[in-house]
């Protein structure tokens, strides 16, 4: 181990939630959960508002007790423990930080309650205050620190203890957005530094798939999938991670298997849109459907291409083409909208393709649409399911 590693007696720490549920009267806010944390591992926690991420967060701290299941730390049960005996420190969405003490009493505060020795209170302290770069700080109130520097102090507070764990509730929604992309590279390489185990929540998957080692992804109580940033992006579980991961967001158009060979298979889209398929994973896959079974094609923006129309596209069934509808420049890459026409309900979809920031072609003009069939999912349109 790092001799040179910030608290290098600070415990490890692998959590298991183990079929966690809680529910707030009839309302089931956890439902059935099981994840394992690994030791060191910074796991973070994503999805919508109202998925039970805080509140599997706060049940990890004693926060909040559960219904049922049980969560450990180093395959000790920790049910029936205090928050306080639980060593784990949480930093909440805000800082709430001592307006009277100093940036120095507040990171102290835990060690004076806990009525740790001067000396060894200053010298922690300041280590804390170093790691963090806010030592020049020390004798400043809160009221004098710029956002950064709060949520610094926050986390040194929550350091000081030297916990097994780290909890952390979105602690940098409050901040600007360039702030925010600052803070999340630096609180990845401390917490690499410090090598204590991390929970993080947020609902911002940009800052989900740059921080985490893995990712924990949840709707209504339930964990859809857990996974690095590469494995939930290429490889979703469901229509649920596949749509809700990637900004722009997935394509996603139902389809159905029309008529298929052994070398290759054909596919309609919309019920008017005929596509052939010629990748061979993928045409064994789609082999053990039944024929006109209800398909969800899923492919990301980066992954089509769009080339000008001539007669051979017209005749040729591994392309379709589509109207220009509308196009968003945006500097290092312009984002352009297609309409495939109508859905079985009426509705116009939109297909999404991340193009070159030099990309010149006009509203209301015929593109031919080229997808790399290697990037092709599909979902089951009844399940949601993954088409494996």
């Amino acid at each position: 181990m790092d001799s040179n590693r910030v608290g290098s007696s600070i415990d490890m720490a692998k959590i298991e939630l183990k079929n966690v549920t809680k529910c707030f009267g009839d309302v089931i806010a956890v439902n059935n959960v099981s994840i394992e944390i690994y030791d060191r591992e910074f796991l973070v926690m994503l999805g919508p508002s109202g998925c039970g991420k805080t509140t599997t967060l706060r049940a990890i701290a004693g926060l909040e007790d559960i219904d049922a299941g049980n969560i450990l730390i180093d395959e000790n049960s920790i049910n029936d423990l205090s928050p306080a005996d639980r060593n784990i420190s949480f930093v909440f969405q805000f800082y709430a930080l001592y307006p009277h003490l100093t940036v120095f009493d507040n990171i102290a505060f835990p060690l004076k309650a806990s009525r740790v020795e001067k000396t060894e209170v200053e010298r922690r302290v300041l280590e804390v205050a170093e790691t963090l770069q806010i030592d020049a700080s020390l004798n400043q109130k809160p009221k004098q620190l710029s956002g950064g520097e709060m949520q610094r102090v926050a986390l040194g507070r929550a350091m000081v203890r030297r916990p097994k764990a780290f909890l952390m509730d979105e602690p940098m929604s409050n901040l600007d957005a360039k702030l925010r992309i600052q803070m999340r590279s630096e609180l990845k390489r401390l917490q690499k530094k410090i090598e204590t185990t991390t929970v993080f929540v947020t609902h911002d998957q940009i800052e989900a798939m740059s921080m985490a080692d893995r990712i924990a992804i949840l709707k209504d109580g339930d964990v859809m999938q857990v996974g690095t940033a590469t494995e939930v992006y290429h490889s979703p579980a469901n229509l649920f991670v596949a749509d809700f991961i990637g900004n722009p967001s997935i394509n996603l158009i139902p389809c159905k298997v029309s008529a298929f060979e052994d070398e290759y298979m054909q596919i309609s889209l919309l019920d008017h849109l005929q596509y052939q398929i010629t990748e061979a994973e993928i045409v064994k896959q789609l082999a053990r459907m039944d024929r006109d079974c209800e398909l969800i094609l899923g492919i990301h923006p980066e992954d089509i291409s769009l080339e000008d129309i001539g007669l051979e596209d017209r005749q040729n069934m591994d392309d379709i083409s589509a109207e220009i509808y509308e196009s968003e420049p945006l500097g290092a890459e312009t984002i352009v909208d297609l309409n495939l026409g109508k859905s079985e309900r009426g509705e116009m979809v939109i297909l999404k393709v991340r193009t070159s920031p030099d990309f010149d072609k006009a509203v209301g003009q015929m593109v031919a649409i080229k997808f790399d069939q290697k990037q092709l999912f599909f979902f089951d349109a009844i399940t949601g399911e993954a088409i494996r």
